[in-house]
């Protein structure tokens, strides 16, 4: 503002409105850097707690599988597709329990109190 109408008040705005976001300072480069090395950590982490969740529900559902086989009991696909689409390691441990003594497949899905669950 202290230009005035001087010809310098054009060149003031001309460098002014330069595009400087291409440079980067060392420690903005590091800072950054640290920053997706450390994103890419926490993917990874969450990535094979996720795989390992994802492991154990498997094989959790073809232990009952197995189980059942073992102990000559039938199993229809919809009671199969049932059992290896369940993703919750708590009922499949439900039902892991239950093949143990269960006369079919069916009983699996059967509560305590004889109510079909949910």
């Amino acid at each position: 503002m202290g230009l005035g109408t001087t010809p310098a008040v054009n060149l003031w705005r001309q460098i002014m409105a330069a595009d400087l976001s291409f440079f980067q300072s060392e420690t903005a480069q590091n800072l950054r850097a640290e920053g997706r090395e450390k994103g890419r950590s926490e993917g990874r982490q969450e990535g094979r707690q996720e795989g390992r969740e994802e492991g154990r529900v498997a094989g959790r559902a073809e232990d009952i599988l197995l189980l059942l086989r073992n102990r000559g009991i039938q199993v229809s696909e919809d009671e199969r597709a049932c059992i290896l689409s369940c993703g919750d390691l708590e009922v499949l441990g439900a039902w892991f329990t239950r093949a143990i003594t269960a006369a079919s497949a069916a009983e699996l899905f059967v509560d305590a109190e004889g109510e079909p669950e949910s």
